[in-house]
């Protein structure tokens, strides 16, 4: 049986940066990372349209999730589908990073796109999709199908809004740290007709 992880957050790094559509004072788009025994809960939401109403449906949302994780991402999006009616409703990619078993549990609903990067030993990059399934939580919940990917030290995750240009992955350089990376992919993807969000996390198993 491996032993416990006392500190789960030791074990990434992670950058990020988020940026309202221009005019507007909030973003609809959040993030959160959250720890807990033997592993790490990663999700990024977009409130769906822009402004005040956007933002608050993402807070529900990161609040539902805050409140309610415990590894079984399934049942959490349920929570926040039902959390979320009656509200502008949101978009979500999750990801539980569980430290025991070297594995990432993630599913999407909507269009924020996500995907695992990793570099072998040649320095060949391959990269790994989530899965994206239409909806959106608070509205039209479909039928929710996790998928399993093992992880290594040095794998990284990179989560994008729908107000980042889908090219986004050709200026990836894993050589950068996550902050440096979430830093030009805004700079040079950002559509700024909508909120933009990048997250990246690094699993580097110290």
């Amino acid at each position: 049986m491996p032993d416990e992880v006392t500190d789960p957050l030791r074990l990434i790094e992670s950058g990020f940066f988020t940026m309202p559509l221009p005019g507007q004072d909030v973003s609809g788009d959040s993030h959160m990372i959250k720890s807990f025994k033997n592993g790490i809960l990663i999700a990024v939401v977009d409130g769906l349209g822009h402004g005040y109403e956007a933002a608050a449906a993402a807070k529900i949302a990161i609040k539902t999730l805050d409140s309610s994780a415990d590894g079984q991402i399934i049942a959490m999006v349920r929570r926040c589908h039902e959390a979320l009616k009656g509200t502008r409703g949101v978009v979500m990619s999750i990801a539980f990073l569980d430290l025991l078993d070297k594995k990432i549990t993630w599913l999407g609903v909507g269009n924020i796109e996500s995907m695992l990067l990793r570099q072998d030993t040649n320095s060949v990059i391959s990269h790994e999709r989530l899965l994206l399934r239409g909806g959106a939580l608070g509205y039209q919940l479909p039928s929710l199908k996790e998928s399993v990917i093992p992880v290594i030290p040095g794998d990284t995750l990179i989560f994008v809004t729908d107000g980042i240009r889908s090219s986004f992955e050709t200026c990836i350089n894993l050589s950068e740290k996550p902050q440096q990376i979430a830093d030009n992919i805004m700079a040079h993807f950002a559509k700024r007709t909508d909120d933009a969000l990048v997250l990246v996390v690094r699993y580097i198993c110290k």
